[in-house]
């Protein structure tokens, strides 16, 4: 059924939710073990087709951020409450209960604790890396691109890292928080390159329908790549509410547009890139890939 918001966009971005038994149950376990999804918190638009095929990204660390960008539908307080040691073991009971295979671990950013909750995500992926088979990404914060923090979450050993640049350089005190910085997600991304030896897949995302320009999106395009990022995600920014916290949409990208930006992507030497209107970061459009990649490593 469509919203009447939904019924004002363009037809490449309606969406027509659907339901079924795995949706039900994907809800009910996150609720049952008190534990947030980033496809509620974040009003994904895909979170019906990915809850049908029961996969969910599970959002750790609350449901506050300490940041306040202007994108982004999650809730926000200056200093959340501290973390739940146990959720890293609920999480990992929660992803072998569902039988998931592919599990994306995001969280809110938490400058309030001296590591930015760097420790608490490596525990996640620890016990994760429990249930057999599991591929894990992980979609995190900049943690202020520090050393020490970003080494803690990539010697933990996820699959993926992955932390979005979300939009041009002109753009980014606009679009996020002022403790948020383009050179800083770049410096952060290079990090994990550089301390993992190129042995984690790096992965970042870019919203456009802000006001940005061709050339701008090219260029933050280049700068990922010289960043060291593997996988981009390229999406169109849909406003979380009418609010004048969030920013409206400028435009709406058409999706030959979309194809345009995949092709410059591969040219510049990404290995993967999923773009589209509705992709998003966590979205598990790049997973058969990454999939691929990982076998391809193994038999080495």
């Amino acid at each position: 059924m469509e919203t009447k918001a939904a019924s004002n966009l363009p037809e490449w971005l309606k969406i027509r939710h659907s339901t079924n038994a795995n949706t039900h149950q994907v809800s009910a376990q996150l609720s049952g073990l008190k534990l947030h999804s980033v496809c509620q918190s974040a009003h994904c638009p895909n979170r019906s087709e990915c809850w049908a095929a029961k996969t969910a990204s599970f959002m750790v660390m609350g449901e506050y951020c300490t940041r306040a960008c202007r994108f982004c539908a999650v809730k926000t307080m200056a200093k959340p409450t501290p973390l739940d040691p146990d959720e890293p073991v609920r999480l990992a009971n929660a992803v072998a209960s569902l039988g998931l295979r592919y599990v994306v671990v995001t969280s809110v950013t938490r400058d309030d604790l001296p590591d930015g909750g760097a420790g608490h995500i490596a525990r996640c992926v620890g016990e994760l890396r429990r249930i057999p088979g599991v591929i894990i990404e992980t979609l995190v914060p900049d943690f202020r691109a520090d050393k020490e923090a970003i080494r803690t979450l990539a010697e933990a050993g996820p699959d993926v890292v992955s932390h979005n640049i979300e939009t041009v350089e002109r753009l980014t005190p606009i679009v996020r928080d002022r403790r948020a910085g383009y050179r800083q997600s770049l410096e952060a991304l290079r990090k994990y390159h550089e301390i993992s030896g190129g042995e984690v897949i790096t992965k970042s995302g870019l919203m456009v329908g802000l006001g940005e320009t061709d050339d701008e999106v090219r260029g933050a395009m280049a700068d990922l790549r010289e960043a060291g990022v593997d996988i981009l995600t390229l999406g169109q920014y849909l406003s979380p509410s009418k609010t004048a916290r969030h920013l409206t949409v400028k435009e709406y990208i058409r999706p030959e547009k979309f194809s345009e930006y995949g092709r410059i992507g591969y040219a510049l030497g990404f290995l993967h890139v999923a773009s589209g209107p509705l992709v998003r970061s966590s979205y598990r459009a790049a997973e058969p890939f990454i999939k691929g990649i990982l076998k391809a490593n193994a038999r080495r």
